[in-house]
């Protein structure tokens, strides 16, 4: 694995994931949600996936979409590349899920559901059964959902690709 001369951290390949500081109005919009979620004020309110060649695949309003990945020159971004051990074989896999993914379209229902599943509110279930019926993915979501569908579980709780936030992306590569 190659290493960055001014870290020593390994360099990202295909398949890792990162998360980001987003700026403006949608990341303090998602900053306060993961506070209000149980998440504290996280660094990071953005995640997406290395696909190669200089681009990534994340989860946007719009819907997933293929971006480069110099659109985050500048800004904080922590990769999960040497934290969370990956073979040839499981890059390849989520590199191929997160194109499956493409065009998904994105949801603020994923938030209520979110919302929903950490104060308990009656009738989760079918917020949560909506959004896994419609597919539609927040970029943590997304992140996460590629991993599981490449056979690698990032969190040993069993928790659902839609209860994942920034948040926990962050901390589990902290």
């Amino acid at each position: 694995m190659s290493e960055s001369p001014a870290t020593s951290a390994p360099l990202p390949r295909p398949g890792d994931f990162a998360v980001v500081h987003m700026g403006g109005d949608i990341g303090r919009l998602i900053r306060v949600g993961q506070w209000l979620n149980g998440d504290g004020f996280a660094d990071y309110e953005h995640a997406f996936v290395l696909v190669g060649d200089g681009e990534v695949i994340e989860a946007e309003p719009g819907g997933a979409q293929r971006a480069p990945l110099a659109e985050y020159d500048g800004r904080p971004i922590r990769w999960s590349s040497g934290i969370v051990p990956l073979t040839n074989d499981q890059r390849v896999e989520i590199v191929a899920a997160a194109r499956r993914y493409l065009r998904v379209p994105y949801s603020f229902f994923d938030y209520a559901a979110l919302a929903a599943h950490r104060f308990k509110v009656p009738g989760n279930a079918l917020l949560k059964g909506y959004v896994a019926d419609t597919r539609h993915q927040i970029c943590s979501q997304l992140v996460d959902q590629c991993y599981q569908d490449a056979g690698v579980h990032l969190f040993e709780d069993g928790r659902w690709p839609g209860y994942v936030t920034p948040a926990d992306l962050g901390r589990l590569i902290a």
